[in-house]
This record gives C-alpha cells, structure tokens and sequence, in this order.
C-alpha cells in the first residue's frame, strides 16, 4: 500500500481562512478536493467517462448537491430518517454550480461528466453554496479532464452601506444584497443576485469587486494544480469542414433570410423546418441506405449552424433581429388583472409571445411552509412556483415532477418580489404565487416576475412598489463587436451568447441572473447591458402602472381575513390548554384557524366574519386578566356558607362574599342565589400576590363603582350594612374578602367550626 499524500493549500478571505485539499479521500474519483471555509466543509469529487456518448448535440454534465444532515447534527424529518430526494435549496446550489463551469468544457465534448458536491460540516457561518463552485471547479482543475479553468466563486453583501465579501449566514438577515459572482481570472462567468432596491452602479461595483475575490481563488487552485494536478486527457475536437455549408448556403440563396425573419414564432419555425427538410432531402438524394442515416444528421447540423450564423449576423450587420425589433426595443405588451374567479388575486402578462398567468393565494401563518434543509431558515411564508406545461410551446411531451429548470425560475421570481413585500407584522399573510406559463418565446421567468406584481397587487397585497424583469442578450463575433439586446425571444436565447435576468423596480434592481455561453464577459457589456435592462424595465412598469399600480384597497371576498390579537406571553399555557384542548375547542367551535406565535401575537384566520367575532371573544376569554371595576355575567358554580365562586372567564374564578350579594343583609346565600345561576358582578379586588378575585354582586344593584366604595372606607361598605361573615357576625380580618380579595384562609373549603361556634 502506497503513502498517501494529502496537499493543501489556504488563503485568507473576509478575514477567514479558505482550505483547498486533496489526497485525503476519494482516491478512485478523476479529481476529489475538500474546500472548508471556518467549519463549513463539503467534498467535491468529478469522474468523466472514458468514452464519448453517441449520438447527443449536447454536453452530458451533471452536477449534483447532497445534502447530509448529519453536517449540521440533524436527523432528517422524515418518516424514513434519512435523505431523500433533493431540497430545493440541493437543486438551486447544482444550478449555481453548473453555470459557470458548463461553458468551459471544450467545444464538441461529450463524454458524460459527473460532478458530486457533500456537504461533510456545517457552521450556519459560511455559505456553501459559492464553496461548492470553488470545490468543483478545483476538482476539474487537478482532474484529467479537459477544463477551462479554475473558477473562483464569492457571495457579496451589502452592510452598513459598504459591499462585504462572504458575510456570515445571519448577517445576510440585514443586507440591502445577496449576490454570487463566479469568474476566471480574466472574465466574469455567472452573477446571481436579490437585492433591495439597489442602483445599477451599485450592482456593477459589487459584481466588480466580487471578481477580485474570484481572481484571488483562482490563483489558489493554480497552486493547488502545481502540487498535485493530473495532465489532461487528450481531446481533439471534431474536424471542420465547412465545404458542405457552402453548398448548402449557395444551393438555398436568399430562402434562409426570408423564413427566418418572421415576427410570428409558429410561422418562423414552420419555414425554417420546411426548409431544412428540402436541404435534407437535396443533399441525400444520392446517399446508399446504409449511410442515409448520419449523412442526414450531417446536412442537418449544417443548416443548424447557417441559420444560427444567419440571426447572429444580422445583427450585428444590420442592427436587424429576426421579428424586425431594434436591438433596443420590447416587445408588444397587454396586461389584465382579475381575470379568475374565486382566487385571491390573478394577473395576466403578455409580451410578445410570451403569456404567464399568475395566482396568488392568501394563507394563515400556519400555511408557511415547514424547511428540512441545511439552511438556517425553518420556514417560509412567501412561496413561488412555476409552471412550464408542454403546450406552452406548442409541443406534446410527456408530463411529470417539476424540472430543475422550473424550480430555478420559481426561486428567481420569488428572489426578485420578496423585497417588495410588506413586512408579516403589518401583513401577517402567507403568500403562495403560482405562475402558469401559457405561450412561450423568450423570457418567461421575467414575465412571471410582472405577472406576479400584477396577482399580488390585485390581491390586495400592499406592495411597497411594483416590479418588472426583462431579459438580455449578447452577440458576439471573434472580431470584437458586440451588441446587447432588449427582451430576448427564444431563439436569440438558444443562438445568443448570454441571458442576462433583471428585474426590479423604478428605483431599482431587486433580482438579477446572468448566464453566458462564452468564456466571460467584459464590464463594458454588463454596464451596457444594465443600462438597457433599466430602460426596458421601466417601459415595461409604465403598461403594467397603467392597470394597477399599487394594492388594492379591498380584497377578495373569498381571500381570509386575519385578526391579531396581542396576548401577554404567560398567557400562551392559558390559550393552547393542556394538550392543546382549549385552543381545538376554538378551532372546532368557530371553524376559524388559530395560530400562536412565541412573542403573544394570535393570528385568528377565517373569511367568515361572525366565526372570527366568536375565536376573537373566546381567545380573549381565556386569556384576559380580570381588572378592578370589570363587570362580567357570572356563572355560579360553588356555594359555601360564607359566600359563593362565580365563574367570570375561562378557567377563572372569583369569590361573591355573602355581605357583597344583596342590598340587604344575606343570612343565607343560598335565599339569594342558587348553584348554577347566572349573576352580574362587578371586580372589587385582586389579590397581586395570588391572583385570588373578589366580587360584588351588590355593587351593581347599588351603581356603586371601586372609587365610591373606596371613598366610603372598609372596601366600599356602607357603615350600617357591613359585610358579615358565615356566622352572621362581624367578620374576622382574616376571614374578609372585600378589597383584601379571594375566599376566606383555606381556599375554596369553608373553615371549620370550632365548638364553641354554635
């Protein structure tokens, strides 16, 4: 057996120490490097196949997080106690980490390559997510396989007015921005971002400094690459031979121009693939059978990539995109809102060819979904998904769980709306936004982003000010030149070079995602791109402004209400009963939904009014502190010699002395009063000390109030009418309920008589 030999290499970012190191484990694996970042760790390892797939057009790269709750000494929640299928937050961290290393595989490479992220430690300190890029990236790089790299990756924030890099996971609670910058050393590859309200400039200077870090990273794996880095596997790219697209391009003429520019997507889809067929079917006719097959494949990726060369260059030529916009311009725009009958709130986005529905519905803060994740949040109470069914494109296929893609989208509409949100003191609501893709050319998660304005304005929700996305894109050629464009339609997203995400407000950017094709962008094109974006987003707030601008003041009839009441925390044992009793009792007499938070908050949920009029006195009841002066209609439910209790609230007794029972003199309690009766009596006293309430019924046959009996002396007592005690005499100090308050020395058990009692 061989030494192993474990290399490390550390550097120090936000004052914190970041570890590469490899050799320790997965020694099988292509490449394998634990990253630790204070005590959050995570392994990454990467195999690739020995051979390529056959018959693909793409690259088969997966990239999957697993999350191991034993990282953070959690056993998993479920009925099986141990991990199952991915959180969303395991499916967001693999999107993050593939985007920035899938463009810097080789061109044409398809060997199926695996990249496996676990989490080992975690501090609820360090982010994983921007250490999982770091990891994967450094893996490729000492790995045999072909890679463009190394990648540095690195979450900026925004406190105390200054950006910082890497915050600690409950500082980002308070910070204005949530970003992640991943790049090489010489370009930025991928920026993903929720930010409240933040300017362009501010955004650019926090993508700017975010790189430095990135290149900081970079130059670590390169030391990790020296020590212990693997020569790469040798790859050569498919031979080019472009003497077939020169025949096809001469053969069809000027046909290709005239079918691709089409503003109408069905119609520019059914010209191209009319003619490609012809051009299969003309440079095949004389194909044997036997090679019929790939020769077909050939000329087809042929006219692939003139019709990608086509859009490209006339662009760049002429300014020209395919549906005859300016680089510049949106496309047309309808908005509708209410359009759904019985949910809570409906907005209709349409751009272009791009159409999303979006429902908002309102729950009680029970609804809040419950997290079993790595995260330090264990609930959520603002919810967004995202729907893309096959006919939106027009297609047939088959149906299923939601895509990773879907999920991705959902997240980056929900990022990019939450900083709008009114605060859950002011608006304790749960908040579930579902977006329905209808027709699909281009951006529809940024036309989610304004259809769910639309849903929650017309819910009522009081937004603090709408929000609009828009997606750009870029052209470029090897000579240099480039040009961005506005509002991206689906094959200028599939042909392009980037997809660069912003939404926001009028003031400013809220939610941001950029992808790229190529090896990196320079600050030039995302200055430009920002600038763009600005002014799309606000032609676009102008036609969604113009149908509704703000919450509506009234919501849906069939929306709940929810009333808060403010219990005193002691108070919380009273409300919820022993093993919940009290609290169900409300729950099955009202038919209301009662939520209990830890400071007293009550949240009563029901959209009918007299049922949250019933929970709201019943709540009360059992947990009001009875006050000097209250009147309460009394049930009487003991009667003693000296008097008899009274139940005024839930769970609450108070004593009616036999001198507080009547005008007149009472020589027997039970003459006035029997077991069961209801009676008006007023608080004349409450004991601080044990809580024990004394009453008086003849306080309210008389009208006197607590400052009349005590102006009067002895508790309020008229002089020649003085409270007697259970023998008919004057009564013992000890034995006085009055302002003393409670029943006599020994509770609720009259005292027993001596013999010389009588």
């Amino acid at each position: 057996m061989t030494e192993q030999k474990v290399f490390t290499v550390s550097t120090e970012i936000a004052g914190r120490t970041l570890t590469l190191e490899a050799g320790r484990f997965a020694e099988q694996a292509d490449g394998a490097v634990t990253v630790r970042y204070g005590d959050t760790m995570l392994l990454v390892t990467v195999v690739a196949a020995k051979d390529a797939r056959e018959g693909i057009d793409f690259f088969p790269l997966t990239i999957d997080y697993e999350e191991r709750m034993y990282s953070a000494g959690k056993i998993p929640g479920n009925f099986f106690k141990r991990e199952g299928r991915p959180t969303t937050t395991a499916i967001l961290t693999s999107r993050l980490t593939d985007r920035p290393l899938r463009p810097l595989f080789p061109k044409g490479y398809q060997h199926e390559v695996q990249i496996i992220v676990t989490t080992f430690s975690m501090d609820m300190v360090n982010d994983p997510g921007p250490l999982a890029i770091i990891g994967a990236s450094a893996a490729l790089a000492i790995s045999d396989i072909p890679f463009a790299g190394p990648v540095g990756a690195v979450q900026m924030g925004h406190l105390e007015a200054k950006l910082v890099a890497n915050p600690i996971m409950s500082a980002m609670e308070q910070s204005r921005l949530d970003l992640v910058v991943a790049g090489t050393k010489d370009a930025v590859l991928m920026v993903e971002a929720g930010g409240y309200e933040l300017t362009e400039e501010e955004m650019l200077q926090a993508v700017i400094d975010g790189h430095t870090v990135c290149k900081q990273l970079c130059a670590l794996q390169e030391e990790l690459v020296q020590l212990c880095g693997k020569p790469k596997r040798e790859f050569v790219p498919p031979p080019t031979d472009t003497s077939l697209e020169e025949s096809i391009k001469v053969w069809m003429g000027s046909r290709l121009r005239e079918a691709v520019r089409s503003p109408v997507k069905q119609e520019r889809d059914r010209d191209t693939q009319a003619l490609k067929e012809e051009v299969v079917a003309h440079f095949t006719a004389d194909e044997p059978e036997e090679e019929l097959s790939a020769r077909c494949k050939e000329v087809g990726k042929a006219f692939e990539k003139l019709l990608k060369a086509e859009v490209r260059d006339a662009i760049l030529d002429e300014g020209m995109r395919v549906d005859g916009r300016q680089p510049h311009e949106v496309r047309p725009i309808s908005v509708d809102v209410g359009i759904i009958p019985r949910v809570h709130g409906s907005g209709l986005f349409h751009r272009g060819q791009t159409q999303v529905l979006t429902i908002t519905t309102l729950g009680s803060p029970g609804d809040e979904q419950r997290l079993d994740d790595l995260g330090i949040e264990t609930t959520k109470r603002y919810i967004h998904h995202y729907n893309f069914p096959p006919f939106c494109t027009g297609e047939a296929k088959r149906m299923g769980s939601p895509r990773r893609r879907d999920i991705g989208h959902g997240a980056l509409a929900e990022r990019s709306l939450y900083p709008v949100l009114p605060p859950q003191q002011e608006f304790p609501y749960t908040l579930r936004l579902v977006s329905e893709v209808l027709s699909s050319n281009g951006s529809s998660s940024m036309a989610s982003v304004c259809g769910s304005s639309l849903s929650l304005m017309d819910a009522g929700v009081p937004l603090k000010a709408p929000v609009a996305g828009v997606a750009m894109g870029l052209i470029t050629d090897p000579d240099g030149r480039w040009k961005v464009l506005t509002d991206i339609q689906g094959l200028e997203d599939a042909l392009g070079d980037m997809d660069f995400k912003v939404a926001g407000t009028a003031t400013g950017i809220t939610g941001l995602q950029m992808d790229i094709k190529t090896t990196g962008i320079t600050y030039d094109i995302m200055r430009q791109a920002f600038e763009q974006a600005r002014l799309g987003r606000l032609f676009i707030l102008d036609k969604m402004n113009a149908v509704i601008s703000e919450g509506r003041a009234e919501m849906s009839p069939h929306a709940p209400r929810i009333i808060t009441v403010q219990i005193p925390v002691e108070k919380i044992g009273a409300l919820i009963g022993p093993g919940g009793k009290m609290i169900r009792s409300i729950v099955e007499t009202t038919g209301a939904q009662i939520d209990v938070e830890d400071d007293g908050r009550v949240f009563i949920t029901t959209a009918d009014g007299n049922a949250s009029k019933a929970a709201v006195a019943m709540v009360e009841g059992l947990t009001r502190e009875a006050k000097l002066g209250d009147i309460f209609l009394g049930k009487v439910v003991s009667i003693r010699p000296f008097g008899a209790f009274v139940n005024i609230l839930p769970g609450k007794d108070g004593m009616v002395h036999v001198s507080e029972l009547a005008e007149t003199r009472v020589e027997n309690v039970e003459d006035v009063i029997q077991l069961g009766d209801e009676i008006n009596v007023m608080v004349i006293g409450v004991d601080p000390g044990t809580g024990k309430i004394s009453l008086s019924r003849r306080a309210i046959l008389t009208g006197e109030s607590p400052e009349d009996r005590r102006a009067a002396g002895g508790g309020g007592a008229s002089r020649d009418r003085g409270p007697r005690d259970d023998r008919g005499g004057p009564p013992r100090d000890r034995d006085r309920g009055g302002d003393r308050g409670g029943p006599p020395r020994g509770g609720d058990r009259p005292r027993p008589r001596r013999r010389d009692d009588g």
